[in-house]
């Protein structure tokens, strides 16, 4: 069973890191982790998905404000 971590620890990137920070990082980490590039890793395949979560939440300002004050409810 996989725990969730920050979605900024997934995609190695700190907190105020611009749209143009998280669409790198996310690229090179997809392209380290995608499955076609690691075939039968389930490591890889679990990771790439992660990545892919973290950043489908964090380059949409809505998903990450509201994903923001779940996290941290006594900041907002």
């Amino acid at each position: 069973m996989s725990t969730k971590r920050c979605y900024y620890e997934t995609l190695e990137v700190e907190r105020n890191a611009d749209d143009g920070k998280l669409k790198a990082a996310f690229r090179k980490l997809a392209m380290k982790w995608h499955p076609d590039k690691n075939p039968g890793d389930a490591t890889s395949e679990v990771k790439f998905k992660e990545i892919n979560e973290a950043y489908e939440v964090l380059s949409d300002a809505t998903k990450r404000n509201w994903c923001m004050v779940r996290a941290f409810p006594k900041f907002t």
